[in-house]
């Protein structure tokens, strides 16, 4: 493997990686350097095994709850080891897919810790401690994502204290568990547990759960933790406190200055994420950070040294993978001469809760708050035939669109496959469309995207489903 390379990516996850195979599409020499496994924390213990999990916990509910259906299954046998070896062969799959991806793109891979000694230079530092040094003459991307925050008196040990990381390899789900964060890991993987047998206890520091999300959709959610084995959700709270003695964890809650003490097998930390901007020295070679430790970038993801680059959550939120794969197809491009920059109108989030939840473009609280005189239409899955037949009707579609024209301004859903049916309305945003466009377009019968359909309609008075008033 050569010393001397075009461009190299510090960081194997979804922004690196992308990074690495479009700067090896463009004819860019490349070398990726990862300190850990290719894919990063998103394919080996983010998004994907979470994924797979929250999808054997939801069939599994499904299969419990199907009586009304005329299915019963008696004696519902759950074998969470056996759940986690599916898992892990997913995973395996797709990280040996990335690996020979980056390669068969004529990338090169390093494995080991990297540091850039100069605008040019990085060293890398593998298991056994041997170092080396290698050259880029064009650039340097940074994409090294984030790590969990640790609350003091809470730190994790792997056993009873843990993070997303051990909470997606566990063995057997817990008898109890206390998410200490009622933000997006935390209710993702609460509710896998919820649905495995665990009794969940929440502690949310905010007025309420996702915070950030409109609240008309989290109500949604809140309902489904209050159904089978109810959560206990405790909002405006903090753990202020714990004793792992014998075993078990018991924390305490405060809330508004009254304490109570919770037992539980499991305490899941989930309260955020820091920049890993730390040790890659940063510092010595001069690239600006904010208050926060993100590297702060220009749209073309160039910091004020203008041979390093940072894309992904180290450059700092929204915290998505594929925001981190579409800044590394810039940065790659603006690296290979090409004329690219950031333009985030389009980005769609999901949140895989049960039922999920997924937003693009302006929330109606963003609207309203910008003075932004707006039209809201609203379909509900319950008059959705295709929810009905798929037992899956909690839950609306909602668009908020521009009151004198009718430009979009977001979408936000919350139901059934709401991760998947967000993506029209993105692509809807990109184009800057109107209302009528959506609302014009057909949409095949009986489906779930035919809410979307009608919901442009209802913001237009011309919902066909539903009353339009």
């Amino acid at each position: 493997m050569s010393n001397e390379y075009e461009a190299i990516v510090i960081g194997g996850g979804p922004g690196g990686y992308v990074a690495a195979i479009r700067l090896g599409q463009l004819g860019v020499k490349t070398l990726c350097v990862e300190k850990e496994a290719m894919g990063g924390v998103c394919l080996n213990w983010g998004c994907i095994p979470s994924k797979a999990l929250i999808a054997a916990a939801n069939l599994a509910n499904k299969v419990r709850n199907a009586q009304h259906m005329g299915i019963t299954v008696k004696d519902l046998e759950i074998d969470v080891a056996k759940m986690q070896q599916w898992k892990e062969g997913i995973v395996d799959k797709l990280t040996s897919g990335v690996t020979s991806l980056v390669k068969g793109n004529g990338g090169d891979i390093a494995m080991g810790n990297a540091v850039i000694t100069d605008p040019n230079t990085v060293e890398v530092t593998d298991a056994d401690g041997k170092k080396q040094t290698y050259k880029a003459t064009k650039g340097i991307i940074v994409a090294t994502g984030t790590q969990m925050i640790q609350i003091p008196g809470f730190e994790p040990d792997g056993e009873v204290v843990i993070t997303a990381r051990e909470a997606v390899s566990l063995q057997k789900a817990p008898e109890s568990m206390l998410l200490i964060g009622g933000g997006v890991i935390g209710l993702e993987l609460g509710m896998v547990y919820q649905k495995l047998g665990t009794k969940i206890t929440v502690v949310e520091l905010l007025e309420q759960l996702l915070p950030g999300t409109d609240s008309d959709l989290v109500r949604v959610v809140q309902k489904h933790l209050k159904k089978g084995e109810p959560a206990d959700i405790h909002l405006k709270s903090r753990a202020v406190s714990l004793d792992k003695s014998g075993g078990k964890a018991k924390v305490t809650i405060e809330t508004e200055g009254k304490q109570q003490v919770v037992e539980v097998e499991k305490v899941l930390v989930a309260v955020g994420f820091k920049p890993n901007s730390e040790g890659l020295g940063l510092d010595k070679i001069g690239v600006k950070l904010d208050q926060h430790g993100h590297i702060l970038v220009n749209d073309q993801f160039r910091t004020n040294v203008p041979t390093i680059f940072a894309i992904g959550d180290v450059a700092g939120p929204p915290y998505l993978a594929h925001k981190a794969s579409k800044e590394g197809e810039i940065a790659a491009e603006v690296i290979a001469g090409h004329k690219a920059a950031r333009d985030w109108r389009g980005m769609p989030a999901a949140i895989f809760t049960d039922p999920e939840i997924a937003t693009v473009g302006l929330t109606e609280t963003e609207a309203k708050a910008q003075g932004k005189k707006v039209k809201i239409g609203k379909f509900p899955f319950a008059a959705s035939g295709r929810a009905m037949a798929v037992s899956e009707t909690d839950g609306f579609l909602k668009v908020i669109i521009d009151e004198s024209d009718h430009q979009l301004l977001g979408v936000a859903i919350v139901g059934p496959e709401a991760s998947d049916l967000i993506s029209e309305s993105a692509l809807a945003m990109e184009m800057c469309a109107f209302a009528e466009d959506v609302a014009l377009t057909i949409h095949p019968h009986p489906t779930l995207g035919e809410g979307v359909m009608e919901a442009f309609k209802h913001a237009l008075g011309e919902a066909i489903h539903i009353m339009n008033r």
